[in-house]
């Protein structure tokens, strides 16, 4: 079987890669579990000083596979055995990204979706793509935030543009999430540019970058707002409308709620 994450290590940058390119890298519990070893791994490497998130394949990542978590729905464990992802994955991943003393830079390139979106704005520095595709997507399936959205988005674009993208998830691009306050800038090739700016940091004063990190980061908020969203999404992963919209997904049709 192919790793579904790969960890590299050029000089004092590590690169941790998605690799499962034939499923967009859909968040499945392998992938998921694999990938927060690895940022618990390089977090706590002191050899590794700068670090990159890149994807392989066409997209970056279309947040949760929707298809294992249907199955999950619909095991004895049911919605609370699906939501608890959350807890158990997504917010350990955003914890780990945020306060690494590190700088972390992701490169997305494709469709950075749902968790995926959530992923890349837990990184310190972006790179996208000029074709990158971006969006919430959580209340199209009749969810709510995670990967620590709740946090990082209005900080990143302000509390009214946030509701409007939850509220309306439509897609946006790079050019917009650049206008809007997502800091970021558009490469051509964002692996390698990322790889570059890496490369820059690893360079730099480690133990400032670290100090600096702390300081922005809100740890009581952060904390608080990844368990209000582990909250949220069992509240909204246990709702029929849920379960439906996740169907409809899958059989390629619109969703119908009925607000249960």
């Amino acid at each position: 079987m192919t790793d579904p994450v790969l960890i590299e290590r050029d000089g004092a940058v590590a690169v941790i890669t998605l690799n499962r390119p034939e499923g967009r890298n859909a968040l499945n519990v392998a992938l998921k579990t694999a990938l927060v070893a690895a940022v618990r791994e390089v977090g706590a490497d002191e050899s590794v000083r700068a670090v990159v998130l890149a994807a392989n394949g066409p997209a970056f990542c279309v947040g949760q596979d929707l298809a294992e978590h249907a199955t999950q729905l619909a095991s004895g464990g049911g919605a609370a055995a699906a939501i608890s992802t959350v807890r158990d994955h997504y917010s350990p991943l955003v914890r780990g990204l945020m306060t690494m003393p590190k700088p972390v830079i992701a490169a997305v390139d494709g469709a950075g979706v749902g968790a995926g979106l959530g992923l890349a704005l837990a990184a310190d520095l972006r790179v996208f793509g000029a074709g990158a595709k971006l969006g919430t997507a959580f209340t199209g399936i009749g969810l709510t935030f995670d990967t620590g959205l709740s946090y990082t988005l209005p900080r990143a674009i302000g509390d009214a543009r946030a509701r409007e993208l939850i509220l309306l998830p439509r897609m946006f691009g790079p050019q917009e999430a650049i206008a809007w306050g997502i800091t970021g800038e558009i490469a051509e090739d964002p692996g390698a540019r990322a790889r570059e700016i890496a490369g820059l940091l690893a360079q730099g004063p480690t133990t400032a970058y670290g100090e600096s990190k702390r300081l922005l980061v809100d740890v009581e908020a952060l904390e608080a707002a990844l368990e209000a969203e582990a909250v949220s999404q069992e509240r909204s992963g246990s709702t029929q409308d849920h379960r439906d919209a996740v169907e409809a997904f899958l059989a390629r049709r619109p969703p119908m709620f009925t607000g249960r």
